[in-house]
């Protein structure tokens, strides 16, 4: 009869303790960590997965993005089928609206050529499209990719669909900087479109604008739309600019505080269009000397009152 084996089976035989083990891991992933981080010396084993990983990945993602791409190009074939519908009501609805403007336009032209009344210059310009804003934070600034190669100069006037947007301060080779008008450097002359009165509004820097100087018993209504006044060099006349959305009144000071809205979408990305520079307004007559006691010179302007002389 064989002997018999006392020895355990290999179930139940027993290794190392399970919180050595744990430790003894940690422990190389430790070490493994504290190289990799400073001799780098993993990156070619994880680029190495990455580079086996990808195709299956892709693979993977596959059907979800055929479902993806299947499901936006029909939702983009019904939205251009909509928008089409719209655009070509629009067109059939302000057809005989544009027809009248035109025919009213080519009328007004021949009005003014028989009243021999100086024709209003006309608004060209290039459109651009806007890259991305400035860096400094507390600016209101745009880069548009038109610059010196366009003809871009600085001073011109930048508008969008529904108004002023700003103003070129700055021209570089293939671009350009645009102030925005909200900025707290950027002053406009405009005149309210309902009473003709004419001021300056001003950028805040935090989206909005501010009409000065206008007396605190000014007529000026919320939902008063503000248009360029064309008293400058820089701006057109009769451009939206803004609308006004608030106004405080204190008899204790002489201006009211009125806060106004941008027209134009200043803040949206998109294109606008830099309008050519404007033609130069005529220069101011000069201011006339003041006659001040003895300080003004009034030689020429007043006889001296000489007393006649005695007879010998």
């Amino acid at each position: 009869m064989a002997g018999i084996d006392h020895a355990p089976p290999p179930f139940f035989k027993q290794g190392p303790a399970p919180l050595a083990l744990l430790t003894f891991y940690i422990a190389i992933s430790v070490a493994l960590f504290v190289v990799d981080l400073r001799m780098h010396s993993l990156d070619l084993v994880r680029q190495s997965i990455s580079l086996l990983v990808d195709p299956v990945q892709r693979v993977a993602q596959t059907p979800g993005s055929l479902v993806d791409y299947a499901g936006n190009y029909l939702r983009g074939i019904q939205t251009l089928d909509a928008e089409n519908k719209e655009l070509k009501h629009a067109k059939l609805t302000t057809a005989p609206d544009l027809q009248r403007l035109a025919q009213m336009e080519s009328e007004n032209e021949r009005l003014r050529k028989l009243l021999s009344v100086k024709e209003r210059e006309k608004a060209q310009g290039q459109v651009a499209q806007i890259l991305y804003t400035a860096r400094d934070p507390f600016s209101r600034r745009v880069i548009v990719d038109k610059g010196q190669q366009s003809g871009i100069v600085g001073g011109q006037p930048a508008i969008d669909e529904a108004g002023v947007v700003g103003q070129v301060t700055r021209v570089f080779p293939f671009s350009a900087e645009i102030t925005l008008i909200t900025d707290k450097d950027q002053a406009v002359p405009v005149q309210i479109v309902r009473s003709g009165q004419r001021s300056v509004v001003f950028g805040l820097g935090n989206g909005q604008l501010e009409l000065r100087y206008m007396p605190a018993n000014a007529d000026v209504q919320v939902g008063d739309v503000l248009v360029t006044s064309g008293l400058d060099s820089v701006y057109l006349p009769g451009f939206p600019v803004a609308r006004v959305v608030n106004i405080e009144r204190d008899s204790a000071y002489s201006f009211a505080r009125i806060f106004c809205a941008p027209i134009a979408g200043v803040e949206n990305f998109g294109e606008l269009m830099v309008l050519n520079p404007r033609e130069a307004l005529p220069p101011a007559p000069p201011e006339s000397k003041s006659r001040s006691g003895d300080g003004g010179n009034d030689k020429g302007l007043r006889p001296k009152n000489k007393r006649p002389s005695k007879a010998n």
